[in-house]
């Protein structure tokens, strides 16, 4: 899902289009309107998070463009992700500069090369690679060298890596150890199987997203006349994000402009999270040397974040050390005052899930959209345990990341409905007969394929399905009131545009997404959650320079809040593991009860300061394995209450049994299987084989309240007869199970 934000392209709004260049102008801050403003000469915009650099440089291109100083098809804007290429296009549609070209680097230089190839090379540009993971998991094995699944991403990681920073197989060992590279494997194996990666893609003609830039910076090093024919198109560049640059993405930019200086950058030292890939801020940081007449503009107004987290933010850099920390922008908050941010501390990841679920529900039913609120982590693998939280806790939800909204099979077939019903205009269909305006025609066409006035219980695919619709029917209404003579081709021609903007509506449900993905979003309401030592900074980050990138990126983690801030932490993996962990060193100084001398021992909050939150304690003995007896810590093996190694007494008839009549209850409900109970609850059920409800009771995973809907069931299907099938969704407003 794409998170709701306070600009006009990301609202549900449609602002007209300015009447005229100087209308461009209007409602920029001093700082904005000189960026806008600064058409001439190399221009360096340090814009803070929340500061509106995007609103700056599309007003910047739609005021060159609308006064005639700059030519729409001479501008190339590239960015880093579709989505962000996408809004800037939109925003530009809306401020009447449409022709402006606003790309990736990667669609740019393929759009390039695809163009030039038949005259720089000859013959068909090769196929583009698309999964390049398949293609490095064959060249590992013919150099047979084994690679688990994990080991396999993170060695196609290091490929990219070396691909973007220019380095070529022979010399990728040295590259490594001189940047520092946590390598997966031994660097010399990485390179072999580097090189025949490359080896297999020649074989078979083909080239990935990598090539795609060196391809085109070789051939605009190699042929003048092509090189000088994208110059004479493209005569003004703006790059969004600068900090995130990589050496290979530098080398292409400086070829693009040649001897000019008809460039401006954007960026924010202390948003560079993405050296992993390549990225560096260096080329922010020199843009001065570089260029030593170059124009510099800082955005340091923030119009996203109350001053409670914007103090919170500052302080977190207040603490940074290296060049990026420099240069540091010190926030000033411009919106009126909200809630303290609040520390929550818990005995377990478990504990932690459910509290913060809670939470969510808390927010929820004081008015706040489930749109507006994320949960983010540090990697996706905490993702599971919240799933599970917030499905047992009735709260719908979206993984960042997931698939694209117009890619939806709903959305494609309400697409397809909404342009039959548009070229129809309603004749001779009963429905739309009645229907008084457009937003009525819509919900006559989406009642067809299970749009209702009201949402459905529970979550799973008929909810997600229902969040779809209801977003196309909530997009036609705001269509409606800022165009009332709007027709249903209207509408429809809007959603090609946002589509091919990968502009989505936005639809109601928690985002769960890595502090990386939140990257450009933000919410009203965010929970940072797992903030432990090894977890945030990552066990792996050993260097000043890693840890300093760890830091930021708990920056970026604050930085997406509005209003309600959460930061909480476990003590401990697994319930009746030892509380051994510690919050994050980040905080330290910062949350109450702490000073930067003396970390980690937490005490009475200060007066009008938020205070740490401690969750619920579970009151368990050390989970033992009932086969070996050794202590149990992971939280899979503790719901079996053994070793994942030890032998199993699995009564497979009755697990099959159990998964069969699992598939039927999430059907009936309409929500997914997990949200029943989980693979591993079952294992352990079909193991115990429980007779009565209290032994039933003490399996993990399930609580009082499945007990009270399914224990009855589970209990038939262990005695062999056969369970109820009375099936209703869960719609009561207790709190989630304990």
């Amino acid at each position: 899902m794409t998170a709701a934000t306070h600009s006009p392209l990301f609202s549900q709004g449609f602002p007209q289009v300015p009447e005229t260049a100087d209308a461009v102008l209007d409602g920029l801050d001093p700082e904005q309107r000189e960026v806008a403003t600064a058409l001439s000469g190399p221009v360096c915009v340090l814009a803070g998070a929340g500061t509106g650099k995007t609103r700056a440089i599309t007003h910047r291109i739609a005021y060159g463009v609308r006064s005639g100083i700059l030519q729409p098809a001479s501008v190339l804007a590239v960015t880093f992700t579709n989505r962000a290429a996408g809004e800037m296009r939109g925003r530009l549609r809306q401020l009447g500069a449409g022709g402006v070209q606003a790309r990736t680097f990667h669609s740019a230089a393929l759009r390039q090369l695809q163009y030039f190839w038949p005259k720089a090379v000859g013959g068909e540009m090769p196929r583009l690679l698309d999964r390049k993971v398949q293609v490095v998991a064959e060249a590992a094995a013919r150099c047979r060298i084994r690679l688990d699944r994990n080991e396999l991403r993170d060695v196609t990681a290091e490929i990219e890596w070396a691909k973007v920073t220019q380095t070529v197989p022979e010399d990728y060992p040295a590259a490594a150890a001189k940047a520092g590279r946590e390598a997966p494997r031994d660097t010399a194996e990485i390179a072999r199987v580097y090189g025949m990666y490359e080896q297999l893609k020649r074989e078979r003609g083909v080239i990935d997203f990598e090539d795609v830039l060196l391809l085109t910076v070789g051939v605009l090093q190699d042929r003048h006349d092509i090189a000088e024919t994208v110059r004479r198109q493209y005569q003004h560049f703006v790059v969004d994000e600068y900090q995130d640059v990589s050496p290979l993405q530098q080398r292409l930019l400086e070829l693009w402009l040649g001897e000019r200086d008809t460039l401006c950058v954007v960026g924010d030292a202390s948003q560079t999270i993405y050296s992993f890939t390549g990225a560096t801020p260096d080329h922010l940081l020199n843009f001065r040397t570089r260029h030593p007449h170059a124009t510099v503009i800082k955005l340091v107004r923030d119009y996203r974040s109350t001053p409670q987290v914007v103090h919170l933010a500052n302080g977190l850099l207040s603490q940074a050390r290296g060049r990026a920390a420099e240069h540091r922008l010190e926030l000033v908050s411009q919106r009126g005052p909200g809630p303290e941010p609040t520390y929550a501390e818990y005995a377990d990841e478990p504990a932690e899930a459910e509290g913060t679920a809670r939470r969510v529900r808390e927010l929820i039913a004081s008015g706040v959209p489930a749109s507006e609120i994320a949960v983010l982590y540090r990697i996706n693998a905490q993702s599971e345990v919240y799933e599970q939280a917030l499905a047992d806790a009735g709260v719908p939800y979206q993984l960042r990341g997931a698939e694209r909204f117009f890619e939806r099979p709903e959305v494609r077939e309400a697409g397809l409905l909404l342009r039959g019903a548009a070229r129809a205009g309603g004749h001779g269909d009963a429905q739309l007969a009645d229907a008084e305006d457009l937003p009525a025609q819509v919900r006559a066409v989406l009642g067809t394929r299970g749009w209702t006035p009201q949402a459905p219980a529970g979550s799973g695919a008929v909810r997600d399905r229902w969040e779809s619709l209801a977003a196309l029917v909530r997009l036609a209404e705001d269509f409606a009131r800022a165009r009332p003579t709007a027709t249903l081709a209207d509408l429809v021609a809007e959603l090609d545009e946002r589509a091919a903007a990968q502009h989505a509506p936005t639809v109601e449900g928690v985002t769960l997404a890595s502090l990386h993905a939140a990257k450009g979003l933000e919410w009203d309401a965010v929970f940072l959650v797992g903030l432990t030592e090894g977890m945030l900074p990552i066990t792996y980050a050993r260097t000043d320079e890693q840890v300093e990138e760890e830091r930021r990126l708990l920056y970026v983690g604050v930085t997406r809040a509005r209003v309600h801030l959460t930061l909480s932490w476990a003590l401990s993996r697994a319930p009746g593991g030892r509380p051994g962990r510690r919050p994050t060193r980040f905080l330290t100084g910062l949350r109450p009860g702490t000073t930067a001398a003396r970390a980690g021992h937490a005490a009475a909050p200060a007066p009008g300061r938020g205070g740490i939150e401690r969750g619920v304690r579970r009151k368990r003995g050390h989970a033992r394995c009932r086969v070996c007896g050794r202590t149990l810590t992971d939280a899979g093996e503790i719901k079996l209450m053994r070793c994942e190694d030890c032998p199993s007494e699995l009564d497979e008839a009755l697990y099959e049994r159990l998964r069969d009549w699992r598939a039927e209850q999430a059907r009936l409900l309409g929500q997914p299987a997990f949200c029943v109970f989980t693979d591993k609850t079952l294992l352990a059920i079909a193991e115990a084989v429980p007779g009565t409800e209290s032994e039933l009771a003490c399996i993990s995973g399930v609580g009082g309240r499945k007990l009270d809907r399914f224990g009855s069931d589970v209990l038939a299907l262990c005695a062999r007869t056969e369970p109820s099938s009375d099936v209703s969704p869960d719609t009561s407003e207790e709190s989630p199970e304990k």
